[in-house]
């Protein structure tokens, strides 16, 4: 059974930082890019960041270029998301999905002024 399960979401104050992870089971993780998007109140859910399968070659949304970081661990079928910097419309739910469609259910990030 595919599950993605991310954790590390919480609330902080502008300008600080959170790591999101997602930790993978159910599949051949190494074999499938992995991404990060993210859904705000009353809008669409967007793509954030994603990574190839070994880890070298990312992409950002150019809303988080600079302030975003993506990462993974093939060995612990984990991908990461480090956030900088975080501004108040980096709010939302994040979710991870991985390249075959699968989600997960999401973590909030709030981020207050």
């Amino acid at each position: 059974q595919v599950q993605l399960v991310e954790s590390g979401g919480g609330l902080v104050q502008a300008g600080g930082s959170l790591r999101l992870s997602c930790a993978a089971s159910g599949f051949i993780f190494s074999r499938y890019r992995m991404s990060w998007y993210r859904q705000a109140p009353g809008k669409e859910r967007e793509l954030v960041a994603g990574i190839n399968r070994l880890g070298d070659n990312t992409d950002y949304a150019d809303s988080v270029k600079g302030r975003f970081t993506i990462s993974r661990d093939n060995a612990k079928n984990t991908v990461y998301l480090q956030m900088s910097s975080l501004k108040t419309e980096d709010t939302g739910v994040y979710y991870c999905n991985a390249a075959f469609g699968g989600w997960g259910q999401g973590t909030q990030v709030t981020v207050s002024s």
